[in-house]
């Protein structure tokens, strides 16, 4: 059987619900019998059914399930959480083969799905297109083992260096990369669960920083505002999503849109910044602020991905991009923009 072709199929499945199933992993799973595919799932958003529960939900014929293969891109859970564990479902179900993409680092997991289905007779294979479904379930992966949010770089550069012109007239952004870049960016938006900006962007461009080209839920926003200074009608403050605003004063005036914390702005700033993420439950997150907000990220190795859009565009003069020593891992062209994706291995 051709293991990784359905393996694919899986991380098809699984991708469809990535932002919309934290804080479980998006995992994809098919259920093959005699080498044709007779039941599909993924995760259901929190506290709805497990992939595997909705791949063998979907099996018109449950007699088939006692001669067949179910691939998973992560291992099946083996404890009780808001649903029952998916390895004993695949043992009433009587499923003799499991394919699994990666093991789940996970400690109440961490192999115990894998000894539990092969003590029951199980015939379990492991790793097949382990590193495509580890990267797929990096965010998950990052908070088990990282105690933090995966970490997205994100600008937009000129072919000449600059990420901002030197002075502008209006209180809006000024575009380097095009439309279709942009649109990938409100994809990359409702796929995470936070977006992070500093005092500078929201004064200089005014962003909503919301999902308005592609259909999905806005990111929650973080906003490093130490003096209070960002007047209240900003953007960033409508009512659509809640925006966390870190600051270095007390406020008593929290409310379920904006939620004030205050942090110690002579520690490690970031450090602090990873803690309030951290008590928010942050899974991932992208950082679209400025040079010197990016940088500090850069320079403190608290980054996992970096996007980088070069526009077509050049300026006179203006803020230099940020320095990042690392090299491209992928390169995209998109329609005249180039798109450059950094790993920091």
């Amino acid at each position: 059987m051709d293991h990784e072709k359905y393996m694919h199929r899986c991380l098809q499945l699984a991708k469809i619900g990535i932002g919309n199933t934290r804080p479980n992993p998006s995992v994809g799973a098919v259920i093959v019998f005699e080498d044709s595919i007779i039941g599909e799932g993924v995760t259901s958003p929190y506290g709805g059914p497990h992939a595997e529960v909705n791949a063998i939900n979907s099996v018109r014929n449950l007699s088939l399930l006692e001669n067949s293969t179910i691939y998973v891109t992560l291992e099946p859970c083996s404890h009780y959480g808001k649903t029952p564990p998916c390895a004993d479902l695949i043992i009433a179900k009587k499923i003799p083969n499991v394919v699994i993409g990666c093991i789940d680092t996970n400690s109440l997991v961490a192999g115990k799905g894998i000894k539990k289905l092969e003590k029951a007779g199980c015939n379990v294979t492991v790793g097949i297109l382990e590193s495509d479904c580890f990267d797929h379930h990096k965010r998950f992966f990052t908070v088990q083992n990282k105690q933090r949010p995966y970490i997205i770089l994100k600008w937009a550069e000129t072919k000449n260096g600059f990420i901002a012109p030197k002075t502008k007239d209006e209180l809006k952004p000024v575009w380097i990369s095009n439309q279709y870049s942009q649109q990938l960016v409100h994809k990359w938006r409702s796929q995470e669960h936070a977006i992070l900006v500093g005092t500078s962007t929201v004064r200089l461009d005014n962003p909503s920083l919301s999902v308005r080209s592609w259909k999905g839920n806005n990111p929650i926003r973080f906003v490093i505002d130490k003096k209070l200074a960002l007047p209240l009608n900003s953007n960033i403050f409508s009512r659509d999503q809640k925006t966390v605003v870190i600051c270095e004063k007390s406020m008593n005036n929290n409310s379920e849109k904006i939620v004030y914390e205050v942090v110690d702005f002579s520690a490690n700033l970031l450090i602090e910044i990873i803690k309030i993420l951290n008590k928010h439950k942050i899974q991932s997150i992208i950082i679209e602020g400025g040079r010197k907000t990016l940088q500090q990220f850069i320079d403190h190795d608290l980054w996992d991905e970096a996007r980088v859009f070069t526009g077509e565009i050049e300026f006179k003069e203006g803020l230099q991009k940020p320095y990042l020593n690392s090299e491209v891992k992928e390169e995209k062209t998109k329609s005249n923009d180039i798109l450059r994706i950094y790993r920091n291995i």
